[in-house]
């Protein structure tokens, strides 16, 4: 499968067939994540205003089916929202096959942990559907905490929660990682 995560260089994306477009309007993904409703949406309390704000630290991205946007093992600190399509999580097993964890909706987030860890990516993401995702990479997190520290920590906060809940129901389902 192709990868599309642009990794260590931002321009490297291109390379590998996914479209960035910076000039595109947040508006899409504004309504995408205030419509998801499943226990771990990302609801950042941001006004209209914060919102077109957020978008300067972003970078949009077209990804075609069956690209993967994240590859397990990777370093990489980047959390992508999904404005559009269907993603799907899974972990690369010592032995063949693979487990499934999740599939993904407009409006979620993915990679979130990666903002917070230099440790390696611990599942795979790939497009099931073409997808349209918003990538938020570790230095314009920094650079945003720097210039508006209130906006950014709301951010940290909504993502804290999405990685909460995404643990505990690993734990639940006996997916715990010592």
């Amino acid at each position: 499968m192709p990868r599309v995560d642009g990794q260590h260089n931002p321009d490297a994306a291109a390379v590998r067939g996914l479209r960035h477009d910076s000039t595109m309007d947040i508006q899409d993904l504004f309504a995408a994540v205030h419509t998801l409703n499943t226990p771990d949406a990302f609801k950042p309390r941001l006004n209209d205003e914060q919102w077109r704000a957020f978008q300067t630290y972003l970078t949009r991205h077209e990804v075609r089916a069956g690209d993967l946007l994240v590859k397990q093992g990777d370093h990489d600190r980047t959390m992508y929202l999904l404005e559009s399509g269907t993603l799907q999580v899974f972990v690369s097993q010592a032995k063949p096959g693979v487990s499934r964890l999740s599939i993904l909706r407009a409006g979620s987030v993915v990679g979130e942990a990666g903002l917070f860890s230099d440790q390696p990516r611990m599942a795979n993401v790939e497009a099931m559907t073409p997808c349209v995702v918003w990538a938020l990479r570790g230095p314009r997190l920094e650079e945003l905490m720097s210039r508006n520290p209130p906006m950014a920590l709301e951010l940290v906060r909504a993502a804290a929660s999405v990685m909460g809940v995404r643990m505990r129901a690993n734990i639940e389902h006996g997916n715990a990682v010592s």
